[in-house]
């Protein structure tokens, strides 16, 4: 190109830059418009180069994704997490971008609702819109097409949960295990902390410090606030301030002078009891109460109140429910001067720690513990945010007396990154069987639905909507056996003549046989959800006729 026609494209550029820049600031931002067939192919091309990227990670012999990311070592990621590798993508075209958006978003959903399943929504959104593609014609009102699809959707999740077995200790291990890419130490690692926590309980993941991997459980409250002073520590070894058949006060106002809790503070120590302050207290009345253990070897400590905002207040409120204390909050008028030894609550033992707390209540939970309970697994149901659910389900754990955390470890961050995908998503898998039960894994269930549903209508869109969906169900199946290199037809005849319930083939082992008696299951939820989001997003897309996008500088309108 010559140095004449390189000033005329860079004065072009600049021109079309001011203009697109001038126009923004008033307000107007230039379209481009995308009509029916055109627009949709690009929607497909969009979802196929996702799907293409994410399959592959699917079932046990499922490969890695390596990712390019600034936000870890050497600027890479390597995963054969679905949901990973789905957030890593954009697309340089609008509208191929705008169907990546809209997988991410089924993926994400079915993250956040289950916990995992997301390679999976994947997999059975691109083949709902491959098929929809495929069988629905000129003839077809696709709108009502697409009403039937949901309809029928709705039959499929019947079946699953009429088919669906509740978990047992055995079953629970092989969840844990599949859901961590077949890795049996995982697998039993988390298998144990769940078998701790019971059903209330919860297991969360954290980055370890050094290249192991381990557990720990704890029975009891854990509070994210330690001791405000490194004298009330009385187990040096540990950094510990570890006290034994302890009174409590829990309080959200301001102590800043000693004798505001004088009607509590002289009988215990009098009584040469123990007091643990949940409470802010000024410099002055920790310097008086850390002077007190020091020099008179007085069973006293106090932490600050956890949290911020309306999580402090639930928390506290939590921590006086368990302990059977009185909670004096200025939120509900109470007053400091009114305190008595009657409003404290009590703690078999509690350990604090330089960062966070526990405290151990032995005795069963009481009815309105169980109440609050309750009442916190309806309030989950109705919140849609994934932050404020797992606050929720860590308020549960806290209120039924244990908490899990696997430490996930590495010898380099690449490697601790990937093992931390596997492990949070077989820590949500298990949880996500725990509260619904388990189906038959592999592929299996829903290629078992596809073959037991039935067709109700004989109106041609019905057929159909039927038609898309049987053959989006067997999908799955048929990704898992690809990426085993394992022949479609010849497995797919097989379980077809045996025609035995949850019959199908374990992949890792090679064989034929009952998938629950060969341990090859799936979390209900992970299923339903995946199926559930991934026909949401199809169906969206088979029903699109006009895309809007935002103009790009320098992209020839023409092509559009």
């Amino acid at each position: 190109m010559s140095l004449r026609h390189q000033l005329k494209l860079i004065l072009y550029i600049a021109l079309v830059t001011i203009k697109y820049t001038i126009m923004s600031t008033q307000g107007y931002i230039p379209k481009d418009l995308h009509f029916d067939s055109e627009g949709r192919d690009k929607l497909i091309s969009g979802i196929s180069k996702i799907s293409h990227a994410v399959k592959s990670t699917l079932g046990p012999s499922g490969k890695t994704v390596v990712i390019e990311s600034p936000d870890h070592l050497k600027g890479l990621t390597i995963t054969k997490d679905g949901v990973t590798v789905a957030r890593s993508i954009n697309l340089d075209d609008p509208v191929e971008n705008l169907a990546i958006q809209m997988m991410k978003d089924a993926a994400n959903r079915t993250a956040n609702s289950a916990g995992d399943g997301t390679t999976t929504a994947i997999v059975l959104a691109e083949a709902f819109m491959n098929a929809g593609e495929k069988h629905i014609l000129p003839s077809n009102n696709t709108t009502q097409v697409v009403r039937y699809v949901n309809q029928i959707i709705k039959d499929v999740v019947k079946h699953l949960e009429k088919n669906s077995k509740k978990i047992t200790n055995e079953s629970l291990l092989d969840v844990a295990k599949i859901s961590a890419n077949n890795d049996p130490e995982i697998g039993k690692l988390i298998f144990d902390a769940y078998q701790q926590v019971g059903k209330d309980g919860i297991v969360t993941v954290e980055r370890s410090q050094n290249h192991e991997t381990f557990a720990e459980v704890t029975n009891g409250i854990k509070v994210d606030r330690g001791y405000s002073s490194h004298l009330f520590i009385n187990n040096q070894k540990k950094d510990e301030c570890i006290l034994e058949n302890v009174k409590v006060l829990v309080c959200d106002q301001d102590i800043s002078n000693i004798l505001q809790i004088e009607n509590v503070l002289k009988p215990i120590i009098q009584k040469n009891e123990t007091l643990l302050i949940i409470a802010n207290c000024g410099a002055n009345v920790v310097n008086t109460l850390a002077a007190n253990v020091a020099r008179n070897n007085l069973k006293l400590c106090n932490i600050p109140t956890p949290s911020f905002g309306y999580k402090q207040h639930e928390l506290m409120q939590d921590i006086a429910v368990t302990l059977n204390a009185k909670y004096l909050s200025e939120k509900t008028g109470d007053d400091l001067s009114t305190l008595s030894e009657a409003d404290l609550g009590h703690a078999d033992r509690v350990i604090i720690g330089k960062e966070s707390s526990v405290l151990i209540k032995n005795s069963e939970p009481n009815e309105e513990i169980k109440t609050r309970i309750a009442e916190l697994r309806v309030q989950k149901e109705n919140t849609k945010g994934k932050v404020e659910q797992k606050f929720i389900d860590e308020r549960i754990a806290s209120l039924a007396g244990a908490i899990g955390c696997i430490y996930v470890g590495g010898n380099s961050d690449v490697e601790q990154k990937e093992k931390f995908d596997r492990v949070d998503d077989s820590v949500c898998a298990v949880r996500s069987a725990l509260e619904e039960g388990i189906v038959a894994g592999g592929g299996i269930a829903l290629y078992e639905a596809s073959k037991k549903i039935k067709n109700k209508k004989t109106d041609t869109d019905y057929n159909t909507a039927f038609t898309i969906v049987k053959e989006a169900l067997c999908t799955p199946l048929m990704q898992i056996l690809d990426n085993a290199g394992i022949e479609n037809k010849q497995v797919l005849d097989s379980v077809d003549r045996v025609q035995v319930k949850h019959y199908g083939f374990d992949v890792k082992n090679e064989k034929y046989g009952d998938m629950f008696e060969l341990g090859v299951i799936d979390p209900l939820k992970v299923t339903k959800n995946a199926l559930v989001n991934s026909s949401s997003v199809a169906t969206t897309i088979l029903s699109t006729n006009a895309i809007v996008t935002h103009a790009r500088v320098g992209r020839d309108n023409n092509e559009n």
